[in-house]
């Protein structure tokens, strides 16, 4: 597969991933090399990756989970770079999902004003979301990515060896992006994707390149979201809140990243219905399609209230609105949609039903 090549950094896959890297690391010539991990990524992906890089290199561990992607657990990796010797001609290569690259992007952005950093990708969702666009960023408490930067890498290298190393619902997870990129931009891509099941992990690595694309011709119309990048966020608007409700209610099981966009982007889907004249065929085909990959959650009418208040905190939001991304039909997306929260309240009746 050939590299994409983004505004400012080359996307390496598969074969062609190590040895750029090594040039580059050769031709940069870093003061020292630190490598981010998770406690995942330590035990399942970090002796791969070593038998591939033959430098010298300081390895800093991270908690696994969304919950420590925080400024606290930033505050141990700056410790622990500054101790070890990090100065501004270091390297920080971060090894993991979405938590590990988006603070790792965060943490190499800020110290010392900025260093270079270079990410690797081990989860699917990381692979063809966080690859692409340069935001990096930690939650504030529960709320969903309100402290970062956007700054982009030297390069990302994805591999889908690191695939393997995944537990199946976390696989699933990224699959949500996947469909999003197909329902925003794509109807070909969206009708490649509803015969998921059909595909071997070969035919995977190809969507996987065809999402990476998608989401780069994306960014580089509008790479500081002024228009068109918005898009991106469709599902995502209640989708980040239902993740936040989740995560600071201790009744509640902790919802993967996925697993709360799916939500968001049935949701949007019937809210497009009702506001952008959505057709419901194609709504409901939506909704019983990636209800095959991702089990059925309920919520109480108090608790979807609450998430509601939680929408307050999207970034997306400006002068007090609430902005929905809809859709007029598959690939025809509609930006900055006020909806009101009886709209919400059944949108999720139609969910759960």
């Amino acid at each position: 597969m050939k590299k994409i090549q983004t505004s400012n950094y080359p996307i390496y896959f598969i074969e062609d991933t190590y040895q750029p890297l090594i040039d580059l690391v050769e031709k940069k010539n870093y003061s020292k090399i630190f490598i981010l991990v998770d406690t995942h990524t330590n035990e399942y992906c970090l002796m791969y990756f070593l038998q591939k890089f033959p430098f010298e290199v300081e390895v800093i561990e991270i908690e696994t989970g969304e919950e420590y992607k925080n400024i606290e657990t930033c505050l141990g990796v700056w410790g622990a770079m500054s101790e070890l010797g990090a100065d501004r001609k270091s390297l920080l290569i971060n090894l993991g999902g979405g938590v590990v690259t988006d603070l790792g992007g965060f943490v190499a952005s800020t110290y010392m004003r900025g260093i270079d950093f270079i990410n690797i990708p081990t989860s699917l969702l990381a692979m063809v979301d966080a690859s692409v666009g340069g935001k990096t960023g930690v939650d504030l408490g529960m709320l969903k990515n309100q402290i970062g930067v956007i700054n982009t890498p030297e390069q990302i290298c994805i591999d889908i060896q690191y695939l393997q190393t995944l537990p199946s619902e976390e696989l699933r997870s990224g699959l949500a992006e996947m469909f999003k990129h197909g329902l925003i931009y794509d109807e070909n891509y969206w009708n490649q994707m509803t015969r998921l099941s059909d595909f071997s992990l070969e035919d995977l690595q190809g969507l996987i390149y065809d999402s990476v694309q998608i989401k780069n011709q994306i960014v580089t119309q509008d790479p500081t979201e002024k228009g068109l990048r918005k898009i991106l966020n469709f599902g995502h608007t209640l989708g980040h809140a239902i993740e936040s409700f989740c995560l600071q209610n201790e009744h509640r099981r902790r919802l993967l990243h996925g697993e709360a966009i799916i939500i968001g982007i049935i949701l949007a889907s019937f809210l497009s219905v009702k506001k952008t004249s959505f057709p419901q065929k194609k709504c409901d085909f939506i909704k019983e399609n990636l209800l095959q990959y991702f089990e059925q959650q309920s919520f109480t009418k108090n608790e979807i209230s609450e998430i509601i208040s939680l929408m307050k905190f999207d970034k997306k939001n400006s002068h007090g609105a609430i902005n929905f991304v809809l859709l007029e039909d598959i690939a025809n997306p509609k930006l900055d949609c006020h909806v009101d929260n009886d709209l919400i309240y059944q949108a999720f009746e139609y969910y759960v039903v």
